[in-house]
């Protein structure tokens, strides 16, 4: 008997550094993997098909954070991209920074989602996914995703690299966030165009109410002196079983030589808890036809200036909560362009060929399957 309590006791003396270690450690790691099955319709003179793809952040995440005293802390996060189809593609390519926070708010560096990418986010993920065939950022806001430097002016949900973030204190649900990019250039000489994304926004959250107002601006993505800029309001409220949410956004482009472009885009969602696990989700998204100078195109995300310019698009889903940690969606969408277009397209295959140049007002639509899995 006393042979083996010295050895029990030897046991803990030896696995207490390693416990300890262990207890002091704040680093976690997170995720969510998805996958996404869908069959297409693309519209006349193209193949009807399949697609597989991993929409809506599948990722995988190291995150940690020390104390430094005085109310002051420092934290870090390497958000990366893992692709269960075709596999990653580098490290810390989402959501990661090194940043400070204490009373004052918060203070970090990296690539991070721009401030009215997280207004607009409020009501636009109501009713359906932000990308994927199931999403509806192609219409909205022209795509969701992470951008380095100029790459393309229409989109406006962006994951800026090489930003310097605040976040304010919450006062009473309410916070204002602010972000602006280091210049996306190198070489500059004197007079050239120096690329920023400046981005602002103010967002509340407290009990069933959640709403955000964010405005942002492209300077010098179209050469110098040539901005961009974009407003957003977004919103939702649960009632019971029942979550609605919506946003609008607006978004002006500079051309050269006076020349100008602007259009408006907005989507209305709900979701319903029909009983436990079964949900019933639809939205409606609209983007108003480009107006501005005939013959200025700012971004291959958007039709020239013109009359029925814009789309349309339907979607109804049903989904299943498999548990706190997994879920399943399966959708029906639809994608009408304005009989003066076939600029748009389902989301997540805007790669895809379009329609032939002479069939304009072509519609796309498409069944599709989506699993989540967070952890």
């Amino acid at each position: 008997m006393q042979k083996k309590l010295i050895a029990v006791a030897v046991a803990g003396a030896l696995g207490a550094p390693a416990l300890v270690m262990a207890q002091s450690s704040t680093v976690q790691i997170y995720g969510r993997m998805t996958f996404e099955y869908s069959y297409v319709d693309r519209g006349a003179g193209t193949e009807k098909g399949d697609v597989l793809q991993t929409p809506g952040g599948t990722s995988v995440g190291l995150k940690g954070q020390e104390k430094l005293g005085g109310g002051l802390s420092a934290w870090f996060q390497c958000e990366s991209s893992a692709d269960v189809t075709i596999g990653g593609s580098g490290f810390c390519t989402r959501n990661s920074a090194l940043g400070f926070k204490g009373g004052f708010g918060n203070v970090y560096i990296g690539r991070w989602d721009t401030p009215f990418k997280r207004a607009h986010s409020i009501g636009d993920g109501v009713g359906s996914e932000d990308t994927g065939v199931q999403g509806n950022s192609r219409l909205t806001v022209g795509s969701s995703t992470g951008q380095v430097g100029v790459s393309n002016r229409g989109i406006w949900k962006r994951r800026q690299a090489n930003t310097i973030n605040y976040n304010s204190p919450k006062f009473g649900g309410f916070e204002v966030d602010a972000s602006y990019s280091s210049v996306q250039a190198t070489g500059l000489a004197a007079g050239a165009a120096e690329p920023r994304v400046w981005s602002i926004a103010g967002l509340y959250s407290a009990g069933p109410l959640a709403f955000g107002i964010g405005w942002e601006k492209h300077n010098d993505f179209g050469g110098v002196g040539l901005d961009d800029t974009a407003w957003a309001l977004a919103g939702r409220y649960k009632f019971g079983k029942v979550l609605v949410g919506a946003a609008f956004n607006k978004q002006d482009y500079d051309g050269a030589a006076g020349a100008s472009a602007d259009r408006k885009a907005w989507t209305l969602g709900v979701e319903f808890n029909v009983s436990g696990p079964h949900n019933i989700e639809a939205s409606y998204t609209e983007a108003d036809d480009v107006k501005g100078t005939a013959g200025f195109t700012p971004s291959s995300l958007l039709p020239a200036p013109g009359a029925n310019t814009g789309a349309k698009q339907w979607q109804i889903a049903y989904r299943h909560v498999l548990s706190k940690r997994t879920d399943a969606r399966i959708a029906y969408v639809m994608v009408d362009n304005d009989s003066g277009t076939n600029s748009y397209t389902l989301n997540g295959i805007s790669s895809s060929p379009l329609p032939p140049a002479g069939s304009l007002g072509e519609k796309q639509s498409g069944v599709s399957l989506l699993v989540k899995h967070v952890f």
